[in-house]
């Protein structure tokens, strides 16, 4: 067997198991002494620009890029026309103070904000975190609409979606599996948060609102698995009313985290840190730990590009197998089997609790399973940025040779494929679940592909990715918002 970078997994993703109800003696998590939202709040409100290490702003203009991709290609779909259609009903007459983007209908920032995300989402091309969140699906809508309001300077808006990232996946890290398995979608439940954050740093509030908009939050957080009509665009809506809110001087509990009947509670099932389910095998987290080098350690650099618009999980099988291929000259008539073992909550979208999508489950391959896109890759090397592309026909035929094993063992995002020829030889490959992360200018080169399908010319798009490239340096960072709309102002 031939064997192709099959690296030592990451020792954090060393197990990945549903974890079994913890019994008597289960080691209880330490209390904050400061509460989390005034931790949050504090360091929020103190952070500047100044204090982002280079590789974290290259990712915030990398992951605005992305969003504003995802945007113009959602604003063409049906999901994007009636977010649009609702607001622009819902809001006729109202004063406006932020801008939908590619439209240019002034509106409430609440209202800007949904619109936005909803084309976010329907444009497909989101970030991604642990696999289930979507931050910047609700970050960056809110921040544009905050920055907007604000005026806002660039260095302002990277800074704001920083604290927005930061905040939601410290919060959500470990915690969403468990909270999928109690039947809440955590895109949303999370996704007001680092909407609220990124929008109450651009718009400078203090230390005490920040904290406030936080406990708001808990309030007004919700998404549910069974009823998915309402996703990260209630979430940012709502994030903007508890901003809102704040700066009129409502106040949120600052132990609405993790106090007795606080937000941990009320959606992870105990304010202990105990997990029901895990993607690395831990059976309780420490709530003091989430804040834990807050701005010496940025989690904010874990998000990956879901540069392909399908389930997130399947992303990898297509470069990594195309890689391989490339690599062997392998041809796809010339494979008799493929295996791939990956992370077993993988097999069981999206939660092992309510599964609606099964992987690993024997019979015919149909198209958008993992075993499609493995095949796809194989077949074609890569697979299209822009949906609506006819299949090649062998793809679903060499499907039906591939077989997917779950694993306790496996990173997310980090499959172990094994190409067997009907010669005999075998090829494998190991992912890291790293190989979606990367730099401004590979996102540059790779969104680029997008172009044809967007309702811009091209030389649009190349001036909204200087002005991504450039973030830093404008003055205003609704300069973005501008380069969005299909008919200019």
């Amino acid at each position: 067997m031939a064997s192709v970078g099959v690296p030592a997994l990451p020792a954090r993703w060393a197990m990945a198991q549903e974890v079994p109800q913890p019994g008597a003696g289960a080691a209880q998590g330490r209390t904050p002494v400061v509460p989390l939202s005034r931790q949050f709040g504090r360091w929020v409100a103190a952070l500047s620009y100044a204090d982002l290490p280079p590789q974290v702003v290259d990712r915030a203009k990398g992951l605005t890029l992305h969003a504003l991709a995802s945007v113009l290609l959602g604003s063409q779909t049906d999901n994007g026309r009636q977010a649009l259609a609702l607001v622009l009903d819902e809001e006729e007459g109202v004063r406006g103070r932020a801008t939908i983007l590619v439209d240019g209908a002034s509106v409430t920032a609440g209202g800007a904000a949904f619109v936005n995300a909803e084309m976010a989402l329907a444009g497909g091309k989101w970030d991604t975190f642990r696999m289930l969140t979507h931050p910047g699906t609700s970050i960056l809508p809110a921040a544009l609409a905050a920055a907007e309001i604000a005026g806002a300077t660039g260095r302002e808006f990277i800074t704001g979606i920083v604290a927005g990232y930061e905040v939601m996946e410290r919060m959500a890290a470990e915690f969403i599996p468990t909270i999928m398995a109690r039947g809440f979608h955590a895109g949303p439940v999370f996704g007001i948060f680092g909407a609220a954050v990124a929008a109450a740093r651009i718009l400078r509030l203090s230390e005490d609102q920040i904290t406030a908009v936080i406990g708001l939050c808990v309030n007004l957080a919700g998404g549910n698995l069974e009823s998915r009509g309402l996703r990260e665009g209630a979430a940012v809506r709502n994030a903007m009313f508890a901003v809102a809110l704040a700066r009129q001087g409502a106040q949120g509990r600052e132990t609405a985290l993790e106090g007795p009947a606080g937000f941990y509670h009320a959606f992870a099932g105990n304010n202990d840190g105990r997990l029901t389910h895990s993607f690395t095998g831990t059976v309780e987290v420490d709530l003091e730990s989430i804040t834990d080098r807050l701005g010496s350690e940025w989690m904010f650099l874990e998000t990956l590009y879901r540069i392909y618009s399908i389930p997130g999980y399947n992303i990898a099988h297509i470069d990594l197998t195309a890689a391989l291929c490339e690599q062997h000259d392998i041809r796809p008539e010339d494979v008799e089997r493929v295996e791939a073992i990956v992370n077993w909550m993988e097999t069981q979208y999206p939660s092992p609790a309510f599964a609606t999508r099964r992987e690993d489950l024997p019979g015919p391959a149909r198209r958008g399973s993992t075993r499609f896109y493995a095949a796809y890759g194989i077949v074609e090397r890569g697979f299209p940025l822009l949906s609506g592309m006819p299949d090649p026909p062998e793809v679903l035929e060499l499907a039906n040779r591939v077989t997917i094993i779950p694993s306790h063992n496996m990173p997310l995002f980090g499959p172990r494929i094994t190409i067997t020829l009907k010669d005999g030889r075998s090829y494998t490959t190991q992912g890291t679940g790293r190989e979606f992360i990367w730099d401004f200018e590979e996102e540059v080169r790779r969104i680029r592909g997008v172009v044809p399908g967007l309702p811009m010319p091209e030389a649009g798009f190349v001036a909204l990715i200087e002005a991504t490239r450039n973030l830093d340096s404008l003055e205003r960072a609704d300069r973005l918002v501008e380069l969005t709309l299909t008919t200019p102002r």
